[in-house]
């Protein structure tokens, strides 16, 4: 299978995720919210189905797709990129876009903040989270063609591992459904990307 067919695929795939959180947005309206939530909410008053690892996985996973579309977009606004490097970035873009909402969603049902606040998260085995630093968002801001393009795979390839392994942890530490249902997403969706990135480095 070529390059160029995987990346096809990959980006209907992404498509398809995208229909699917949208159906679970619609499950997750009728998760019973504790009318006393907010910001100081103890975690003692979860919703049933909802642990403080699950929480901390989504408080955690928000900046971290924030932080993938906002590489995809500084790469979309430059020019002669590999369009495939290009197909990649938007597929990107399109997945985790509706996925950040959705988990926004999630924490306004379950009354907590959508930063982590401390409280009852410090010592969670959430993994490294992987990622780019202001340092190397300047240097892809400011990288142009094949140079750009190898920053954003290489950059984008940690960014992804760290997501996987944050997913893989909360499938072992957290109680929601949902919860485990998009971590399983994330981790086949951007393991896939990964081998991708490797290739098209390669």
């Amino acid at each position: 299978m070529t390059i160029a067919t995987r990346t096809t695929r990959l980006r209907r795939a992404a498509l398809a995720a995208a229909a699917a959180s949208a159906i679970i947005v619609g499950l997750s309206a009728c998760v019973t919210v504790n009318p006393g939530g907010g910001t100081g909410m103890p975690m003692g008053d979860l919703p049933e189905g909802v642990n403080t690892a699950d929480v901390a996985f989504v408080q955690m996973m928000i900046p971290h797709h924030e932080r993938a579309v906002e590489m995809s977009d500084l790469l979309l606004e430059k020019e002669g990129i590999d369009p495939e490097v290009v197909e990649l970035a938007t597929a990107i873009k399109q997945a985790q876009g509706p996925e950040i909402e959705l988990m926004k969603s999630w924490l306004d049902d379950w009354g907590v903040p959508s930063m982590m606040s401390g409280g009852g998260m410090d010592g969670m085995n959430m993994g490294s989270g992987g990622g780019m630093d202001d340092a190397d968002m300047d240097a892809l801001a400011d990288a142009e063609g094949a140079d750009a393009s190898r920053l954003f795979l290489e950059s984008m390839s940690e960014h992804h591992a760290g997501a996987v392994d944050m997913a893989e942890n909360v499938l072992d530490d957290g109680e929601s459904k949902q919860v485990a249902d998009l971590a399983r997403d994330i981790i086949e969706t951007q393991q896939a990307e990964i081998e991708i990135m490797r290739e098209l480095l390669g």
